[in-house]
């Protein structure tokens, strides 16, 4: 994939679900202000029971981003209705062509968007996920959850359902699997011959996902979220596999994202959208 020059312009709406986590948001907001590419745009839904905008570490935040020239627009706290709502709100907002679902817990290295876009353009397809490591995990070799496909040939749409073959591509984003593949192939030294970025065959990718705006919306983007009771779960999945569907999907590697590793805030998981509703795709 080709280096752009500095700076690098991307017309990206971040969008950030949260609830409840003030000190994450902050954090993932910081490492959204460090990132190299220009024109971002930060969409925050907040769904917290007090507003975390109140927050003095997420203002703080939000007053440099600002100063920087980078709008942050806030919405909330807004009643619950369920992750899927909150997306589908999200997405209704988005402007740019290209839009960044991101997780309140989870850091970026600083170049990730511009990576992330770079490797979208490229490929043509619907979404380019960067998988979160979760770096607690970093002594706990499990070398039968490394496996990888790569996308050798242009990305292309797949038809996955929950449970078959190629749904335990997954493993490969638990625990740290995926850091220690980068460790094992030497992707993690940008400066080495072979550090190359590569796309990876994926059945989702959760926490750091790029989509062409108008290749999700296509897809259905969230419509589905009045079928589903307001505790649920892979919400994101089920979007992503309607996506890959239509248009294809693939993993950025190396990955640039990192899990803050909080505990969830859906302790109830009985919903999984993909599973339950698996009507809704193609």
């Amino acid at each position: 994939m080709p280096t752009p020059a500095t700076p690098f312009t991307a017309d990206v709406d971040i969008l950030i679900p949260t609830r409840n986590r003030p000190a994450a948001l902050a954090v993932t907001l910081t490492s959204v202000m460090a990132q190299t590419a220009a024109s971002l745009r930060i969409v925050v839904a907040d769904q917290s029971d007090t507003s975390t905008l109140h927050a003095p570490e997420v203002r703080a935040i939000i007053r440099l981003l600002q100063a920087q020239g980078r709008p942050v627009d806030w919405h909330g706290p807004r009643p619950r209705r369920g992750l899927a709502e909150q997306r589908a709100f999200l997405l209704h907002q988005v402007r740019a062509p290209y839009l960044l679902f991101l997780d309140d817990d989870v850091i970026l290295e600083p170049d990730l968007v511009e990576r992330l876009v770079i490797a979208l353009r490229w490929a043509r397809c619907g979404f380019v996920g960067s998988a979160v490591h979760g770096l607690s995990h970093m002594h706990d070799e499990r070398p039968h959850h490394q496996a990888v496909s790569w996308w050798d040939e242009p990305v292309r749409p797949e038809c996955i359902r929950p449970g078959d073959p190629h749904w335990a591509r997954h493993h490969l984003h638990s625990a740290a699997n995926l850091y220690h593949l980068q460790q094992k192939l030497g992707a993690d030294d940008r400066t080495a011959p072979d550090a190359a970025p590569r796309l990876y065959k994926v059945a989702w990718v959760g926490g750091c996902v790029l989509f062409d705006t108008a290749k999700l919306r296509a897809a259905g983007g969230f419509d589905f979220w009045q079928d589903l009771p307001t505790q649920h779960c892979g919400e994101d999945v089920l979007a992503q596999l309607r996506v890959m569907a239509r248009d294809g999907g693939c993993g950025l590697f190396p990955s640039g994202a990192y899990h803050q590793e909080l505990p969830t805030t859906v302790p109830e998981r009985d919903c999984d959208a993909p599973w339950v509703l698996q009507g809704a795709l193609p």
